[in-house]
């Protein structure tokens, strides 16, 4: 596709998005479905289940990550960037990482204060960045890709019936999630003071 060809909207990396909008319902529908109330309130697994839902929630969280990596490289080497996937991408992106959060917590298998600390910053910066887009396009930082890292790793792990397979696997997702949550409030920081300074620059040039 020519450079300077304005990307038509309808396209594989704006299909690919919402697939993995679509895919959240999916997500919280297989993990409602294998869980049952329990007496605190909230979810808890079904004590007859045999992990398969699990599984499958697992299958589609990783389905619909692998469509984020995709998508942004469709993207970017086909030039399909819109102002459409600009703003849909990231929604997509936290509507998935929210719902399997919320899920999680639900479910009593992450604490919430955890998954409340994640949503108020990505969904603050994600604010902030769709802000900034009518000024400057905020790049993600090494830190930010990190913490993307780290946030999916941890979920997957969640995600999977550990009980199944090794439950010290737990624990494990557990301390990344915790390494998560800390790199997720740095870079948050480190974004504000980011969005501070161009906002500086744009009124000394104004």
């Amino acid at each position: 596709m020519n450079a300077n060809a304005k990307a038509p909207l309808l396209n594989i990396a704006n299909v690919l998005t919402m697939v993995r909008i679509v895919l959240v319902p999916v997500l919280i529908i297989l993990l409602v479905v294998d869980a049952e109330p329990s007496g605190a309130g909230v979810l808890q697994p079904l004590e007859s289940g045999d992990g398969i839902l699990r599984w499958a929630a697992a299958g589609v969280f990783a389905v619909a990550m692998a469509t984020d990596v995709i998508d942004g490289d469709l993207a970017r080497k086909r030039n399909l960037i819109t102002d459409f996937g600009k703003i849909a991408d990231p929604i997509a992106d936290k509507l998935l990482i929210g719902a399997a959060l919320v899920m999680l917590s639900l479910l009593g298998e992450l604490p919430w204060w955890v998954t409340a600390l994640i949503l108020i910053r990505e969904l603050g910066i994600t604010a902030l960045r769709l802000m900034m887009l009518r000024t400057q396009v905020m790049p993600a930082s090494r830190g930010g890709k990190l913490k993307t890292l780290l946030q999916t790793a941890g979920l997957q792990l969640m995600l999977l019936p550990l009980a199944v397979i090794a439950g010290w696997l737990a624990e494990v997702s557990f301390w990344i999630m915790m390494a998560a949550l800390v790199v997720t409030v740095i870079t948050g920081i480190d974004y504000l003071l980011q969005a501070m300074r161009i906002r500086r620059a744009a009124r000394g040039g104004s």
